[in-house]
Order: structure tokens, then C-alpha cells, then sequence
């Protein structure tokens, strides 16, 4: 077990049950916890879906990421700019190196940014709740990414910077 899972093992013993459990044994299968912190590790943040809107959640999490130290890069064609922040059409036009892709995008659409992703030499995907495409997901770890189906990003976050900080 890595030291991780051991605080994790220690708070349950001491009756805290952390999120990253509940949501990490999902319908979709598990994530291991190795996993989401090699993809906590990484900096740059492509959120494919991002809305203007503050209450959406594709935004308030992705400013949650960025305040917690995250480079954030929209991508929503139908925008310039989100939260200050420049808006890309489509992953292909974003020239910085891309490591995580954070899908908020409904399923039906997920193949195409996994192409992308792979396409850009991303390093994981990130779907969120209730997002899934097994297909696109293996055909995502067979390129080599890490990924991530059915979570959410910032309930998983939070979970983990409890134990170690970013």
C-alpha cells in the first residue's frame, strides 16, 4: 500500500470516511489512487466544455484548480475569453504542452476529444461525473494517458490535498 492509502486506512479507523473512497469505487470501475496523484502532479489543465457562467461547474471548478495553483486553459469554441482566461476553439489550436484534459462535455462527444487528446500528446483525461466512454478510455490508456471516468475533479481534489499538499 503506498503511504496514501495508509492515511487514508488510519482515518477510517478513526471514523473519518474521505471522499476519495466513496467516489474513487464508483459505478465505472476504480481509479487507482496512484493514478490521480501522478495526475495531481501534473500543471497544465485543458477544460474542454469550460462555460463563462460561474455557476456551472465546468467553471467554479476549473478557478478552484487555478487558486490552487493549476494553469487553466479553456477550450470552448463559442468563446474568446473565459474568466480572463483565452478560450481555444479546439485542443489542436492550443500550442502550450497539454497535460490533463478535463472533459465537461456530454459522453456522445467524448471520442473525439479523446482523439484530440491523444493527438496533442496529453498525458490523462479526466471525464467528470456521469461522463463515460469506455471505448474512448481504452483507447486513451492503450496511447499511454491516465485516465479518469465518472469523477469529479474537484471532490477528488480536495479529498487528496487533505493528506498532502499540492
Amino acid at each position: 500500500t503506498s503511504k496514501l492509502e495508509e492515511k487514508i486506512i488510519d482515518d477510517i479507523k478513526n471514523g473519518y470516511t474521505p471522499l476519495a473512497i466513496i467516489s474513487t469505487f464508483g459505478t465505472t470501475g476504480t481509479v487507482a489512487f496512484d493514478d490521480i496523484n501522478k495526475i495531481f502532479s501534473m500543471q497544465t489543465i485543458a477544460v474542454v466544455g469550460m462555460s463563462p457562467k460561474p455557476e456551472r461547474p465546468s467553471h467554479y471548478v476549473s478557478m478552484y484548480m487555478k487558486e490552487n495553483g493549476y494553469e487553466i486553459i479553456p477550450v470552448n469554441p463559442g468563446h474568446h475569453y473565459i474568466g480572463k482566461m483565452r478560450s481555444y476553439p479546439n485542443l489542436e489550436s492550443i500550442k502550450k504542452k497539454i497535460e490533463i484534459v478535463n472533459i465537461f462535455r456530454r459522453s456522445k462527444y467524448v471520442s473525439d476529444i479523446v482523439e484530440s487528446a491523444i493527438l496533442i500528446e496529453a498525458k490523462a483525461i479526466w471525464m467528470q461525473d456521469s461522463i463515460c466512454d469506455h471505448e474512448a478510455a481504452k483507447a486513451a490508456k492503450e496511447a499511454g494517458l491516465l485516465v479518469v471516468m465518472d469523477h469529479g475533479l474537484f471532490r477528488q481534489h480536495k479529498t487528496i490535498s487533505r493528506y498532502h499538499s499540492h
